[in-house]
């Protein structure tokens, strides 16, 4: 199933940089704002922490847009599925109440907020998100067709605008183009890609440096 992919945040750099590292990818909208402008999207990821305090940066404004309610039931959803920790890596739809944006995908890139420069977190995030977007879409009436996304890891996780968009571009052409076999092949290809992750071959790209 398609699905739209809106990448939005107010900071022109980052804007810039999706549209460097997604040019070429289908389904992909670049817009410098905020979601809460958007007139069309069923979904809004939550670049979350692991235990769904939702008191700080996009997070906060997501839920002064869909209500304070919505940090009680991620919590529980936490509580319940994670036994009181979410981990990075995974993403977890969660019903707003709202009829025209009826969801949200809590999706933690880091425990608590931190540095996350270094790190494949980003990539991590992108691709749990996705991926609980299809299994959604595979079993529910109610689809998710149009994903509103904002930068991850780039404000408290502090990583460069082009390493996240980077890394958010290939989580997405993977899953755009997943392979019909698996062998080491297609995992060290993988593991190229993302470059991070602390493997034998770990290597900090010279770009991302400071």
């Amino acid at each position: 199933m398609n699905i739209k992919l809106i990448l939005i945040d107010p900071k022109p750099a980052l804007c810039t940089a999706w549209r460097t590292h997604f040019n070429g990818l289908p389904n992909v909208e670049v817009i410098a704002g905020y979601f809460e402008e958007l007139p069309e999207f069923d979904c809004m990821v939550s670049a979350a922490n692991s235990f769904g305090l939702m008191d700080g940066g996009v997070d906060l404004a997501i839920i002064r847009f869909f209500g304070y309610a919505l940090q009680d039931n991620v919590q529980k959803r936490i509580l319940y599925e994670y036994l009181g920790e979410q981990p990075v890596g995974t993403s977890m739809i969660v019903e707003t109440g709202n009829a025209t944006h009826p969801y949200i995908a809590h999706t933690p890139t880091m425990r608590v907020p931190m540095e996350i420069i270094h790190t494949d977190n980003v990539y991590k995030a992108m691709w749990a998100m996705l991926l609980a977007v299809r299994n959604h879409n595979l079993i529910n009436e109610r689809k998710i067709l149009t994903i509103a996304c904002p930068g991850l890891g780039t404000a408290t996780g502090r990583v460069p605008y082009p390493e996240a968009a980077r890394q958010m571009a290939v989580a997405y052409r993977y899953y755009l183009s997943p392979p019909q076999r698996i062998d080491w092949r297609v995992a060290e290809g993988r593991q190229t890609d993302v470059r991070f992750g602390g493997d034998m071959g770990f290597h900090i790209p010279p770009e991302t440096e400071f």
